[in-house]
């Protein structure tokens, strides 16, 4: 695999730059394809501690992902909701979602498992939607084959209703908004997604305010379509970062430790009965401490 460094890495360690590649996923399998002289920099295999200067090519073979990986495992998750089709989960913050390098084991995927998610992807059994690791908050599961695909045609029609709690800074121009813009991966920075994209998929997020602060606001934002880091992009490109977030926003702000994004309500015609559903879930501690100290 080929990785160009992008500009904003100058200065940082080849071990942390390689940690922070989705493709290698953790520090310790960076570490072991330092140490197996796995991994060139222009050419050239380099010590973990390299600095580098921005610019360079990346050269290394992927760690394959552990065939064993997707046996369950009992984690302690909270379920909104549960029927013989589907569930619902509420995911926490640093929890990835599915295996992939650097993640072989430990993910919300083995967790699931133990409560019968099943359909889709081999590798991914149940997922419909996604959250980033370090969202915290909602997701609908699917139990069967039949199921997933049901799932899935509510997500392609749009009826899957998901609403998001972020803590924006700055202050919006106005109380309710709409953000149409298509979305793909960076131009210049593979790492990132954004507006300035060789690869655009349409994108629509909507959002109102809830509670207006000095410095921030805090919004409702509900996704009519869920591209790759979709909310913080666009919330950005309006001059509305989000708090915390380490890529597109303010990180460190207010303390956090992560983006203040929260997948906060589910609402769906069950694809089975056409019952409705409807899943909520409260802000985590840390976001409310946050906001706490965003009020003061």
């Amino acid at each position: 695999m080929k990785q160009r460094v992008p500009d904003a890495a100058a200065g940082e360690r080849l071990d942390r730059f390689l940690a922070s590649l989705p493709s290698v996923g953790s520090r310790a399998d960076a570490e072991r394809l330092l140490e197996a002289g796995d991994v060139l920099v222009d050419g050239t295999a380099r010590q973990k501690s390299h600095r580098l200067a921005g610019g360079e090519e990346i050269e290394f073979e992927l760690l394959p992902i552990d065939d064993r990986t997707l046996v369950a495992e009992e984690m302690p998750l909270r379920i909104a909701h549960e029927d013989e089709h589907l569930l619902i989960v509420d995911k926490p913050a640093g929890l990835v979602v599915h295996p992939a390098p650097g993640h072989s084991s430990g993910t919300l995927v083995h967790g699931l498992l133990a409560h019968d998610a099943a359909g889709g992807d081999d590798d991914r059994p149940g997922i419909v939607h996604r959250l980033d690791r370090d969202t915290s908050g909602l997701m609908v599961v699917a139990r069967s084959d039949e199921s997933h695909r049901r799932l899935q045609a509510l997500v392609r029609r749009r009826a899957l209703e998901r609403h998001y709690r972020a803590l924006v800074v700055g202050r919006p121009r106005s109380r309710s908004g709409r953000i149409e813009a298509p979305i793909g991966r960076d131009r210049r920075d593979p790492l990132r997604h954004s507006l300035d994209t060789e690869t655009p998929r349409d994108a629509v997020t909507h959002f109102e305010v809830v509670e207006l602060l000095p410095r921030y606001a805090l919004l409702d934002v509900r996704l009519e379509t869920g591209r790759t880091h979709q909310i913080r992009v666009h919330l950005a490109s309006i001059d509305l970062p989000v708090a915390g977030d380490p890529v597109y926003g303010r990180p460190h702000e207010l303390g956090l430790e992560r983006q203040f994004l929260h997948a906060a309500r589910l609402a769906f015609e069950h694809p089975f009965t056409a019952e409705p559903v409807l899943a909520e879930s409260p802000l985590p501690s840390d976001l409310v401490a946050a906001l706490e100290r965003a009020r003061e």
